[in-house]
């Protein structure tokens, strides 16, 4: 059983920077895939970003591309989101998700099978 748990979440002003985190349990091989998705109030979840666990390939939605980074560590099992130059825009809750393999072609929340359960993250202006 996949679980997945972040932390991380809470209050910054605009410009500023948090680090989100997600412990991945559970899983049996390197082939998949883990990625951040956000929900904003009365939006739909949208990507942020993923990476392929096994190569380190990332992907970034427009909106943070430069300003975001996902990374991980395999010793912990962990996969990070670095977000500076924080925006009002940005505030929502953060999920993390994996799923098996990689995709090819955009990427979407139907993509992933396995989530947590949210973080909260909030950018005043």
């Amino acid at each position: 059983q996949v679980q997945l748990v972040e932390s991380g979440g809470g209050l910054v002003q605009a410009g500023g920077s948090l680090r989100l985190s997600c412990i991945v349990s559970g899983r049996t091989s390197n082939n998949y895939g883990v990625g951040w998705f956000r929900q904003a109030p009365g939006k739909e979840r949208e990507f942020v970003t993923a990476m392929r666990w096994s190569g380190g390939t990332t992907r970034y939605s427009d909106s943070v591309k430069g300003r975001f980074i996902i990374s991980r560590d395999n010793a912990k099992n962990t996969v990070y989101l670095q977000m500076n130059s924080l925006k009002p825009e940005d505030t929502a809750v953060y999920y993390c998700a994996a799923r098996d393999g990689w995709i090819v072609g955009p990427i979407n929340p139907t993509h992933f099978g396995y989530w947590g359960q949210g973080t909260q993250v909030t950018v005043s202006s």
